[in-house]
């Protein structure tokens, strides 16, 4: 679908914008370099590290970890879906929360229907943050936002749904009544959760912004729970009303208890990965790297060739086609440290962690292939005009943009199952649209990923996940039915919130 998504973009850029077609071409390459590094060398080395972690058997102890803290299901449900579910999303994305927490939720004794659509629902508000902060990464990269800028003002617009998110997921798993006898664990994990992706979003950078409030969150409920327990324990494993897989639930496995030391060795990898990330993403540190190695590579036949005037922009420029090899500073780098570090801890052999590089290389690539192929259409459309007249068609819905131009994220997502390909399409369309309206363009570049992310769970691809991994194949039709209404209400409000941002005191404060 990518392929051919960039063959059409081609057609367009040279038969209706006049773009010559070795310019198209070179557009292309540039954007499918910008796949391969930073975003596919990031989602290689994440998969490695998981890979390493569920041959050691590590996996397997983090699992039995989770599931043996409370019989609630409710409880596990805000455990697993929302806050490992959450962790899976910053560290790796690409569809491996949904399918982790979907398959241990299955093990729990869970229905198929639930276990895939609540862990559909669950996958929303870490989403924009995902893998390693690849999604707000690219759309910096790509349409020239500033990085930081456009990541506070996410922080600013998600923590309220971070909040909101598992109330709505117990509230759809148990009813309103079973989802209030449980409020104060929910608002531990809601809270715990948002205030920490606020902080980080807004004064580190977007790289860890889900691990550390997934990690902050599953802390604070754990401890919790420890004095504080629901007087009437939920043990139903299916969904409230009319669960048409309920007769497939199963009773749960037997849960392993594990000592100390398994479960330190457990989490140990992710730990070193949190250290090694963060460290990655210090200015500093990513000088340093770059002034040993980062050579650039201006891309001949784009670079400076194109010219945006106005009404596009308000004082004309040419545009720059820089690529920089800056693999030493890359974040991808930094995790494929960690991994190897976490492979010698785990007593693996030096050939076998070859081995299993190799191996996960194999198991990625058609997911490294899409990555190219959509970066090289989000960078052709970006440099042949066409997000700028998208951009210049959208300014016409004039006051109501902010709630629309959000949607549009929504909809990016939907069809292509990413919040980073959503953001590649449409980020250039965004701050065009923006910029005609006077609205902020950080404000609607982020609005672009806020509002993308209620579409993650019902896209074609997190819903083939979600079946496949709880075994429960041809029923995908059930399962996007079932979590339709729950995404396009989730999209709707935060097109409101947007809105609410774009012209109401004292929303309008939080707009940088």
């Amino acid at each position: 679908a990518a392929g051919l998504g960039l063959l059409a973009a081609v057609i367009v850029a040279v038969f209706a914008y006049g773009m010559p077609l070795g310019m198209a071409g070179t557009a292309a390459l540039y954007g499918g370099f910008t796949g391969l590094l930073p975003i596919g060398w990031i989602v290689l080395n994440i998969i490695f590290l998981q890979q390493l972690a569920e041959q050691n058997g590590s996996f397997k102890v983090l699992q039995d970890s989770l599931s043996g803290i409370t019989e609630d299901r409710r409880l596990q449900l805000l455990l697993i879906a929302f806050c490992f579910g959450a962790f899976f999303e910053g560290a790796a994305g690409f569809g491996t929360p949904v399918a982790v927490t979907a398959g241990i939720l299955i093990g729990l004794g869970f229905s198929p229907l639930a276990a895939s659509g609540l862990s559909l629902i669950a996958n929303t508000a870490p989403v924009a943050f995902g893998a390693l902060g690849t999604p707000v990464i690219t759309l910096a990269k790509v349409h020239g936002y500033d990085l930081m800028e456009v990541t506070s003002m996410i922080g600013r617009q998600l923590p309220l749904f971070s909040l909101m998110v598992p109330f709505w997921l117990i509230w759809a798993f148990a009813g309103r009544k079973a989802m209030m006898e449980i409020w104060p664990a929910i608002l531990v994990t809601g809270l715990s959760f948002a205030i920490p992706q606020y902080l980080v979003s807004n004064f580190i950078g977007p790289e860890l912004v889900d691990i550390i409030a997934a990690i902050v969150s599953m802390v604070s409920l754990v401890l919790f729970l420890r004095v504080w327990q629901p007087k009437k324990i939920w043990t139903s494993p299916t969904l409230k009303g009319n669960d048409v897989s309920a007769h497939e639930a199963k009773p749960p496995a037997p849960i392993v208890v594990h000592d100390r030391a398994a479960l330190i060795r457990a989490w140990t990898p992710w730990v070193i990965l949190s250290v090694f990330v963060f460290v990655w993403g210090l200015p500093p540190v990513k000088l340093w790297l770059n002034s040993i190695f980062a050579p650039a590579f201006p891309m001949d036949g784009l670079h400076h060739m194109i010219e945006k005037v106005p009404p596009v922009v308000t004082t004309p420029h040419k545009e720059s086609a820089i690529y920089v090899l800056n693999l030493l500073s890359a974040t991808g780098t930094g995790i494929l440290l960690s991994a190897i570090i976490s492979a010698l801890i785990m007593k693996y052999k030096p050939l076998e962690i070859a081995q299993t590089f190799f191996r996960t290389f194999w198991l990625v690539r058609y997911s490294l292939i899409t990555i190219v192929l959509m970066l090289a259409l989000g960078t052709l459309t970006r440099y042949s005009g066409t997000d700028t007249t998208l951009g210049l068609a959208f300014a016409n819905s004039g006051v109501f943009y902010p709630f629309f131009g959000t949607l549009m994220g929504w909809i990016g997502v939907a069809m292509t199952g990413s919040d980073t390909a959503s953001n590649v399409l449409f980020g250039g369309m965004q701050r065009v649209a923006a910029e005609q309206l006077g609205l902020s363009p950080n404000l609607m570049g982020a609005a672009n990923s806020s509002g993308g992310v209620m579409g993650k769970m019902i896209d074609a691809q997190s819903i083939v996940v979600a079946s496949t991994a709880t075994r429960w194949f041809d029923h995908e039709g059930d399962i996007l039915r079932y979590v339709f209404f729950h995404s396009i209400a989730l999209a709707c409000l935060v097109g409101l919130f947007v809105s609410m941002q774009a012209y109401v005191f004292p929303f309008t404060l939080m707009v940088i």
